[in-house]
């Protein structure tokens, strides 16, 4: 089994890592082939709507023709059995290196039309690992606010 962890924090040893490669350590000792990849490391940005991942017939259908450093990473995702996604909350959501790797990730796969399909051509197991620097006396007092 091959697993490979993204790491969508600026900050590469602190919470999101840390749990990343806990989770690789535990996969590894069942066995599996593991990566950690540190989105901020790569040179990338999000979808430009180019629409050419859409273009039925084209040499780019079902594949992003942007050449930057996720063309390497998509092709490894396609040679994987499972994917980790790593990102701390800022602002309620992931971080802006992980909506971009999601954006691009996820769009080229989707297929338009009446039914929509996923054109990636296997299942692949996904998980979600989200980190929040807040005690629980913060994140109460945010239900509170959010009720």
């Amino acid at each position: 089994m091959n697993i490979l962890a993204f790491n969508g924090s600026p900050r590469k040893n602190w919470n999101t890592s840390i749990l990343l490669n806990e989770s690789l350590k535990g996969a590894s000792s069942q066995g599996a082939d593991t990566e950690l990849i540190n989105l901020y490391d790569l040179n990338y940005k999000g979808c430009i709507s180019c629409f050419a991942c859409k273009t039925i017939g084209s040499k780019s259908y079902g594949k992003c023709p942007i050449n930057d450093d996720l063309l390497a990473i998509f092709k490894k995702v396609e040679e994987s059995d499972a994917i980790i996604l790593g990102s701390p909350i800022y602002n309620g959501t992931a971080s802006g290196e992980m909506h971009s790797f999601m954006e691009r990730l996820l769009f080229q796969y989707s297929e338009y039309g009446k039914e929509s399909k996923s054109l990636f051509s296997k299942k692949i197991h996904t998980g979600f690992i989200y980190t929040m620097n807040a005690t629980d006396k913060i994140v109460k007092t945010w239900d509170l606010i959010v009720v």
